[in-house]
């Protein structure tokens, strides 16, 4: 018999290996990736590039009504997004629309934009989506709610060192700066602030290698599709 397809949700602030692990586990158990916040990236550069006010409502109404965005995956096993047919996977990880990202996500129309292309994305299950709200706004239901954490410092290294790469001319207290932001904004925002859902599991990858972050999922994940089945893990 073929096992149920259950819907996971990891949330976490920036920099905790959110993306990393859920890529990793929806490879692991064959189910779909999406990477909730690389949409809201999309939008943000959208907005950059067309000069659009946050505090324009008619503006920011109009400019949704221009955005398409798709994802999909590539033949090395990662995840590309096209805004209007341009692929954009590498534009939107600039530092650029990182120090505006938790803006315009924090607004209450690009939230509902957002969620309900999540939600149409993932009707049938088989789904692995990390990001802010996922446990508590866009999968309420989720049968397995992860919430990451980190050591402050440690996610500040972590970022840096995947920025530098890029830009060479980037500085940790740039970086340090612009993570402190954006946990700010994600944790104070009024629509849908970055909470831990009550059922999720928390998973402090602090000291723990991307091999055993993994194995501790997978086993959570069992466990969550032996339950849904009435049936023991083995």
């Amino acid at each position: 018999m073929q096992q149920p397809r259950i819907k996971i949700a990891i949330d976490g602030f920036s920099s905790c290996g959110k993306s990393t692990l859920a890529r990793q586990l929806a490879r692991k158990l064959r189910y779909t990736y999406i990477d909730s916040g690389a949409m809201y990236r999309a939008i943000t550069l959208y907005f950059l590039r067309n000069g659009i006010h946050l505090d324009e409502p008619a503006q920011i109404a109009q400019a949704l009504t221009e955005i398409e965005m798709d994802v999909f995956p590539t033949p090395q096993g990662q995840e590309e997004i096209l805004l209007n047919g341009e692929n954009v996977t590498h534009l939107i990880r600039e530092m650029l629309v990182a120090e505006k990202v938790s803006e315009v996500a924090a607004l209450k129309e690009v939230r509902a934009f957002a969620v309900a292309q999540q939600k149409a994305l993932s009707r049938s299950g088989g789904v692995v989506m990390d990001g802010r709200d996922i446990g508590t706004v866009v999968f309420p239901d989720a049968e397995l709610k992860i919430f990451m954490t980190a050591d402050p410092e440690i996610r500040v290294i972590r970022r840096f060192h995947e920025l530098e790469i890029k830009n060479a001319a980037i500085t940790l207290h740039e970086v340090k700066r612009n993570l402190e932001l954006r946990d700010y904004i994600d944790a104070n925002r009024e629509e849908s602030p970055l909470r831990k859902a009550d059922d999720a599991r928390v998973l402090d990858n602090s000291n723990l290698t991307e091999e055993e972050q993994l194995k501790i999922a997978l086993q959570w994940s069992q466990e969550a599709i032996a339950e849904k089945t009435g049936t023991a893990v083995a």
